[in-house]
């Protein structure tokens, strides 16, 4: 009675020695690399945290990633609830932008100094002062201050404009980055 191993259970068998090799080589690699989970309500700064740490320990952002801040700022700009009554033509320039769906795009010159009377306005200033009833965003008025640069052809986001820029985090995102022999991976949820 033989001790032979069908052709299956040796492909099994295999797979198993490959699987619980790459088990042990994680566990060794594992052993070096820090990781970090920061969980916490929405707008408390976990993202402008890991944006931070990108800037600083792994060569700031990538093109890609630039080019995707870009449409974020401009979104960041035109999504502000702006409610004085005084200012319906502006306010009417603005909210077709956001109908049109053309947040990501440049901001045209009309655009942008509809937006830059809106917040001029001292009634719009007043509401900014009341902007934790209406859930403003923190980046609002880094944005409505820089409108008209932003909206200058050819506007690259800049560090700042990327820290300041806000959209809704969904799913967990990963940064990897190394502080002197110390590998992160620092994770939001």
């Amino acid at each position: 009675m033989g001790s032979c191993q069908s052709q299956e259970n040796q492909e099994l068998a295999a797979r198993n020695k490959a699987i619980e090799k790459q088990i042990n080589q994680d566990k060794r690699a594992g052993s070096s690399i820090v990781k970090l989970l920061l969980l916490g309500a929405g707008e408390c700064g976990k993202s402008t945290v890991l944006k931070q740490m990108q800037i600083l320990h792994s060569n700031g952002f990538t093109e890609e990633e630039i080019n995707e801040k870009k449409a974020i700022a401009m979104d960041n700009v035109l999504h502000i609830p702006l409610e004085d009554s005084e200012k319906e033509k502006e306010k009417a320039i603005v909210l077709r932008v956001q109908e049109m769906g053309e947040e990501s795009e440049p901001l045209t010159e009309e655009v942008s100094k509809a937006i830059q009377s809106l917040w001029s306005d001292p009634g719009v200033k007043k509401a900014y002062e009341m902007r934790s009833e209406y859930q403003l965003t923190d980046s609002a008025k880094y944005f409505l201050d820089s409108c008209a640069r932003v909206s200058e052809p050819g506007y690259r986001p800049s560090e700042q404009d990327i820290l300041f820029s806000r959209v809704a985090t969904t799913g967990v995102v990963e940064v990897k980055f190394k502080i002197k022999e110390l590998d992160f991976r620092y994770g939001q949820a």
